[in-house]
Parts: C-alpha cells; sequence; structure tokens
C-alpha cells in the first residue's frame, strides 16, 4: 500500500506543471469509430472527463466508419470506395446518418454516467453538439462523381467557442450540411483538422489505430518536424493507409497555424495521458518548423558560445573559458540555435569512473530569458544523461541554486561528489554543490 501511495504522489507532483501548462487550453480529438466497438470507449470518456476536470477545452471528433459499413452490410449493399474515397449514394447516406446518430448518441450517454464507484462518479459534464459544420459536395473527380461525399467549407468557431466558454465539452459529427439543405458524408479527420485551424487549438490529437511511426530500426519516433514529416512521409495524401493519412492531416493542421499535432495509438490505455501528462510521451509529435531547435554543439558554435558566456565570466558568475578548452568539451555541449544564432547553451560532463554527471556552463541570452528556455536545455541534458547510463547529476553554481532547486536539484555537501570531481574542486569560489537522482 505504501508502495502504491508513494508512486501515487510522485505521478501527481511530476505532473503538475503539465496540469498548470495545459490548464485554459483548447485541445482538438479525433478518434475513430472502433473505439465503441471493442470495449475501450468507456475508458477513453474517463481520460477526457478527467482533462475536461482540469479546465483543458476540449473537442471531440468521434468518426463512424465500422458503424457504417456494418448498416451497408446489413442491407446488402455495395462499400464503394474509388481512390480512396467512399462514394455516398442515397443509400449509403441513409446508413451515415444512422451511424453517426448512434455514435454521438452512444459518447453522450458514456458521459453522462455517474456510478458511485466509477471514475464518472460527481461528474456533471455538458456534451454540446450541434450543426457546427457547413459541407460541399466533393463533386467530379476524375470522371467519378462522389455524391454525397463532402468536404468542410466552415467551421462556425463562434459558436463552438460559446460552447467551450460555458465549460462544455463539444463534440462534432462527420456529417455535415450545405446552405441549401443537402446532407453529406465528412471524414471524421478532416473535420477535426478543420476544427483545430478555425479555433487555432493548442493541440490537435489523432488517436489511430495499429502501431505508431518508428525509425527505420525499429524505435519510436517520438517528435517530427513538419518538413522532416513530409520529407520521410510524402507523397502522403490523406487517402492514404493507414498512417500516412494521418502524418498527412498532421502536416495540413500545421501549416494552418496549429502549433503541435499529437499521433498516439488508440489501442494503448491511457495514451492521452501519457502523451499529456510525462515528459517523454507515448506517440508522435509533429510541430512547425521552429525557429528555434536543440541540437549537439560543433566546433562552429564556439564562437557564439563565447560571446554568450562572456558576459557572465566577467562578473564571476562562471570560471573563463578558453577557445582551446572550448574546442576539447565541445563534444559535451547542446546549443539553442534560433534562426543561426546561438541564444543558449549547457554542457554535460560525464565523471570518469561513475556513473554520474555534471551540468555546467547553462546560459541562457538575456533577451531569450522568458521562455522557459533554460529548463528545455536542462531537461534534454537529464534525458541524455539517462541514455548514457547515469544515475545522478551534480552542478556547482555560485548564483543560480534557488534555480536548480525549483528544477528538482537538492542542496548537497562537497564530498558527496565524486572522488575525481571533488579534486578540482575551487575553495576560493565556494560553489553551492546540488545533486539530483536520476531514473
Amino acid at each position: 500500500m505504501t508502495d502504491r501511495l508513494d508512486a501515487l504522489v510522485d505521478w501527481f507532483r511530476h505532473s503538475s506543471p503539465f496540469i498548470h501548462a495545459h490548464r485554459g487550453r483548447t485541445f482538438v480529438v479525433s478518434v475513430g469509430g472502433e473505439a465503441l466497438t471493442d470495449g475501450t470507449a468507456a475508458a477513453l470518456v474517463h481520460d477526457l472527463a478527467l482533462l475536461n476536470g482540469l479546465g483543458i477545452r476540449l473537442v471531440l471528433v468521434p468518426g463512424a466508419r465500422p458503424q457504417i459499413d456494418e448498416r451497408l452490410n446489413a442491407r446488402g449493399a455495395a462499400i464503394r470506395y474509388v481512390n480512396g474515397l467512399r462514394v455516398t449514394d442515397a443509400e449509403a447516406l441513409g446508413c451515415v446518418v444512422d451511424a453517426v446518430g448512434s455514435v454521438r448518441l452512444a459518447i453522450e450517454a458514456l458521459f453522462s454516467m455517474g456510478l458511485a464507484n466509477s471514475p464518472m462518479a460527481g461528474l456533471r459534464l455538458q456534451v454540446a453538439s450541434g450543426n457546427f459544420v457547413t459541407a460541399r459536395p466533393l463533386g467530379v473527380r476524375d470522371g467519378i462523381d462522389y455524391l454525397q461525399t463532402g468536404e468542410v467549407r466552415r467551421v462556425d468557431t463562434a459558436a463552438i467557442r460559446q460552447r467551450l466558454d460555458d465549460g462544455a465539452l463539444v463534440l462534432m459529427s462527420p456529417l455535415g450540411v450545405s446552405p441549401t439543405g443537402e446532407q453529406f458524408n465528412l471524414y471524421a479527420e478532416d473535420v477535426a483538422v478543420a476544427a483545430a485551424r478555425g479555433l487555432q487549438a493548442d493541440k490537435l490529437l489523432f488517436l489511430h489505430e495499429g502501431e505508431g511511426l518508428v525509425t527505420a530500426a525499429g524505435t519510436p519516433l517520438g517528435e517530427l518536424t513538419v518538413e522532416e514529416a513530409r520529407e520521410r512521409f510524402e507523397p502522403a495524401t490523406p487517402t492514404a493507409e493507414p498512417l500516412g493519412a494521418q502524418v498527412a492531416r498532421a502536416i495540413a493542421a500545421c501549416r494552418g497555424g496549429v502549433p503541435r499535432v499529437h499521433l498516439l495509438p488508440r489501442r494503448r490505455d491511457g495514451a492521452i495521458l501519457g502523451e499529456l501528462f510525462t515528459r517523454d510521451g507515448v506517440g508522435t509529435l509533429i510541430t512547425p518548423r521552429a525557429f528555434e531547435r536543440l541540437r549537439a554543439a560543433s566546433v562552429e558554435d564556439i564562437s557564439g558560445i563565447l560571446a554568450l558566456i562572456a558576459p557572465l565570466e566577467d562578473d564571476g558568475t562562471l570560471v573563463r573559458r578558453t577557445r582551446e578548452r572550448l574546442e576539447t568539451e565541445i563534444g559535451d555541449f547542446t546549443v539553442m540555435e534560433r534562426e543561426g544564432t546561438v541564444v543558449a547553451c549547457a554542457a554535460l560532463h560525464r565523471i570518469a569512473d561513475t556513473a554520474a554527471a555534471e551540468i555546467a556552463c547553462l546560459v541562457v541570452h538575456p533577451g531569450y530569458r522568458d521562455g522557459h528556455r533554460g529548463r528545455q536545455l536542462l531537461e534534454r541534458l537529464e534525458r541524455d544523461a539517462v541514455a548514457a547510463g547515469c544515475e545522478a547529476l551534480f552542478v556547482l553554481t555560485t548564483r543560480t541554486a534557488h534555480w536548480f532547486r525549483e528544477q528538482g536539484f537538492a542542496p548537497t555537501e562537497v564530498e558527496s561528489l565524486p572522488a575525481g570531481r571533488r579534486a578540482f574542486y575551487n575553495l576560493a569560489r565556494g560553489s553551492k554543490v546540488l545533486a539530483k537522482a536520476l531514473g
């Protein structure tokens, strides 16, 4: 029992920065109709309700593809696709309307449950749905008339924002109506992209079927820029299958102003919580090419690092480093580059014959100290240290001890330094020693 409580308390404490960061943000979540067919929908709804309770503004866009196919099969009607797009005739449209309605009612029912022994106990969450999407026909393409298959023409973002302001979770269906009153079958993923772009959502989360993106070596791809995603997966299109379509839509969302798109494996229980409230996440994050990037330093960065650290060397905050010393240590440095300029740097020095390392020379340019860049650098070095097999980090500082304590370091004695590092401790500087366990 004590171990379970300790694990719970530890998780809450480590997730609190993410809770604060996400409060008041708008997230659009896209999930396929498969979630209602395999018994996982209740857990997903519980997680979404938790996010709503933490102050996150949610728009949910569920698909209904398996439900539509089930109804078509029951009627003995043809399921017709051309170039990866469904051709929706009058009979198919009836199945679409029926399926979409059943999905909406099933989700509303799940959000309405409040049994005393369930995660929904005491919840009073309103689910708002409506005619938020104006559609138009896909038309005739390459000689094929797609009939009542349509595409998003406009999303009523003002109405959606009003429902979100009222504290409701907004439920959007993959069904749209034209100004002439015609109904059109839409792709739920396209509705999600249009909603995220129109709302300028902070995040768009795609819960996809199957496994996630991996490298050629089979390791998970944790993060991609739009350019990297384009180079890896184009010519992926919205009709590509299976994951290429999501990548194409992620690229379109980012280019439309959505800063972060997450691709998450739906069948992994708690995937959304793992992605949003842990440092490394569980899926793939796709972002527009940033003005800033963290990368390993090279010899070409030495001049930029020297210019960055010189003022702190002059006032005694940092020990002076010569160009020659930097050349020998450059492999230990990580820099943050903004439009070709080094705006922050830090070094991770392994301590010989130990499972420990030292954080040194962590500097952020004065003009860029209001964007948590120091914390980003530190988090990167901590990940590098863990990957290198380190079990502890040390830092020696004369003026920033409180900042490091805020990042989880604890004061310790000089005697706790590994012998190899303690031998070079400068008594005249009187640096404070702080340590942090990894793992």
